[in-house]
């Protein structure tokens, strides 16, 4: 806050107080927000006055850069916004694009004429004549200049043909927000992103935008210079020639691309399997095989071939094999690969179903799995390449559990939060969290980022600073990480009243 204490004598345009906001160097304000309140209880004498203003990029008290002004009793003489209940709806202020720039400002002053005094005898409740409070700030910036990469190595960059977990080694540097994601994308689709370095928790999308950028808590979140050494999970892609392109992103979103060539893949493929028994190599894989045989595989209930799920909801899938003209193949064992959603997840086998007369079959999944991708395959003959390969993919929202105690609070006083992640592998680290409130129908707004246990569990609190009365509403929020493998998923919402 920007603020002027009640009860001091103060001239004409010498007593101000300023919150300053600048971007680093080589970048520039594009978007802002603000949530804010404040007012300029002080009030008006002849040629003395108390206001409030806000200000950029420069912080001058005219047209060109003050906006969101406040004058004691003759300009907003009720204040602005609602002082205490910060996640108001009436203290959301969107920045004029005309005030965006290298800076913002904030400021509480006594204006008018010297030598003449401003108000010495009233103020806001928390006893200040002039007060700007500024209680979030959710503020993009933009960079022209983007990374370079160099140093460049590794299997993928190098091997004609590559299999399992391939790697490819860089050295990259960013003059600005810093080194964030490797995004590789196998013939034209994105198929991972890996931040490369996340600089002690600091290089994470912390938040969700609308926008789909990613949101981060410090002026350059990411590392300047790296070297990194990143993997490639080739056995969630077909066999066969494909184009790679692998970029480094910075956290501004700027793009510097690493490698680009043609590779083959060549993995072996598992041996089919009917309820777990071993099936013999060679052998037709049922009645009806054949080496042109169309798959069609879906998610039960649902169109396309992405589902989303909510955490301990069970899914299935469901398909059917045919031959030339549509015949069916039955007691044909159909083999799925399940790769997690996470860095460096490898492919593992799960039982798959066998077809019915009619050659349909269907594959209930546990409940509590993470986000994976799955991979459906007939081979005509038991051990031998696929000869029909669909892919499905399954997100799962984190669920995560919220305990806030007590539900009753006051100015100076604490609340608490406790529960736990509820799917897993959870990183040996522990899993960022972000803590969330808004006044109810607001926006959410983010006033904390905590790390759980590597069992999941968390414990945080705050103390409101604020007086009442008031209500808010809190809940948790799970974002993607590339190390744990779920989507974006948040707690229940849980309230609290503020007296």
């Amino acid at each position: 806050m920007a603020a002027l204490r009640a009860g001091v004598e103060r001239s004409a345009g010498v007593g101000s107080a300023t919150w300053t906001f600048g971007a680093p160097t080589g970048e520039s304000l594009a978007g802002a927000t603000l949530w804010r309140a404040g007012d300029a209880d002080g009030g008006v004498e002849v040629n003395g006055f108390y206001e409030l203003w806000l200000a950029g990029p420069n912080n001058v008290d005219g047209p060109e850069n003050a906006f969101g002004m406040c004058i004691g009793d003759a300009k907003c003489p009720t204040g602005i916004g609602a002082i205490g209940e910060p996640f108001s709806p009436t203290n959301r202020l969107v920045v004029p694009s005309t005030n965006l720039g290298s800076h913002l400002y904030a400021n509480a002053e006594c204006g008018g004429i010297p030598p003449y005094n401003c108000p010495t005898d009233s103020g806001d409740p928390n006893g200040y004549a002039a007060v700007i409070y500024l209680y979030a700030a959710d503020l993009i910036l933009e960079q022209d200049e983007g990374p370079t990469a160099s140093n460049v190595s590794g299997e993928l960059a190098s091997a004609a043909t590559v299999g399992g977990t391939s790697d490819v080694a860089f050295s990259a540097s960013d003059p600005g927000s810093g080194v964030y994601e490797a995004v590789f994308s196998v013939d034209g689709q994105v198929v991972q992103r890996t931040v490369v370095d996340e600089d002690g928790g600091r290089c994470r999308n912390v938040g969700q935008t609308t926008d789909g950028l990613p949101a981060f808590l410090y002026l350059q979140p990411c590392p300047a210079s790296v070297s990194a050494d990143v993997g490639l999970d080739t056995t969630t892609m077909a066999n066969g020639a494909h184009h790679l392109v692998v970029s480094v992103i910075d956290a501004a979103g700027n793009a510097a691309t690493v490698l680009d060539r043609n590779i083959t893949i060549e993995n072996a493929q598992p041996p089919g399997g009917q309820g777990g028994q071993s099936v013999a190599v060679g052998g037709p894989n049922g009645t009806n095989a054949s080496t042109q045989a169309t798959l069609t595989v879906s998610w039960k209930g649902a169109k396309g071939k992405r589902l989303t799920s909510s955490y301990g909801h069970p899914q299935a899938i469901v398909g059917r094999l045919t031959g030339v003209g549509g015949v069916p193949i039955k007691g044909a064992h159909i083999d799925v690969l399940a790769t997690p959603a996470y860095a460096g997840a490898s492919a593992a086998a799960m039982l798959g179903p066998t077809t019915g007369a009619d050659g349909r079959f269907s594959m209930e999944l546990p409940a509590g799995l993470s986000s994976r991708t799955l991979r459906v395959m007939y081979s005509s003959r038991a051990g031998m390449p696929p000869v029909a390969t669909k892919t499905l993919t399954l997100s799962v929202r984190a669920g995560v559990t919220l305990r806030v105690l007590p539900r009753t609070a006051s100015v100076g006083r604490s609340v608490y939060f406790s529960g736990r992640l509820l799917g897993g592998p959870i990183p040996s680290g522990g899993k960022l969290l972000v803590l969330e409130a808004r006044s109810p129908g607001g926006a959410w707004l983010e006033f904390d980022v905590i790390r759980t246990s590597s069992h999941g569990r968390y414990r945080a609190s705050y103390r409101f600073k604020f007086p009442g009365p008031a209500r808010y509403q809190f809940r948790v929020l799970c974002e993607t990480e590339a190390d744990y493998p779920f989507a974006t998923g948040s707690s229940h919402v849980v309230g609290v009243s503020e007296r």
